[in-house]
């Protein structure tokens, strides 16, 4: 899995060894740039999105995005707290994100609803990924808190799909 790029931690009193930390920081700050890009994009969506069910899926996405920003901020909280660097600004994701990026040509509802579906998918699989990859470590806190991700990234995933059928 391709990882964020590293930077030096800080000194605290966890009881995580600093090698493990190092590693737990990198999975977490790729997280962090996939979730922001992410976020950005179904703003993108919900700015953009045109046609007939314009209302529903406008505010769906809205509501989508709040709940992929909060757990850019749990992500983000979490390296801190492990002593590393939120890697957080737009740039940074830019520079690190492993998903496609939103077309700025296409507006129609049913359109936008795939490409939001399609990069919720891929978001929830190497959410997965980063899960088994913490187990790995055996850090069961950032496990839990990768899998509550994975828990509400599903649920957005549902949400998506149920307007597509």
């Amino acid at each position: 899995m391709p990882t964020a790029t590293k930077s030096r931690l800080i000194d605290v009193k966890i009881d995580i060894p600093k090698g493990d930390r190092e590693n737990l920081v990198a999975i977490l700050n790729q997280q962090l740039a996939d979730t922001l890009d992410l976020y950005s994009q179904i703003k993108q969506a919900h700015w953009n999105v045109k046609g007939l069910g314009f209302q529903q899926v406008h505010l769906l996405f809205d509501e989508q995005a709040e709940v992929f920003e909060g757990f850019a901020d749990m992500l983000a909280e979490r390296v801190a707290l492990l002593g590393g660097v939120a890697l957080g600004t737009v740039r940074m994701a830019a520079a690190a994100t492993r998903l496609p990026e939103f077309p700025a040509d296409e507006h129609a509802v049913p359109v936008f609803l795939g490409l939001v579906r399609d990069r919720v998918a891929a978001y929830a699989k190497s959410n997965r990924a980063a899960i088994a990859a913490v187990a790995k470590i055996d850090e069961p806190t950032t496990e839990d808190l990768l899998t509550e991700v994975s828990r509400g990234t599903d649920q957005q995933l549902y949400f998506l799909e149920s307007h597509l059928y």
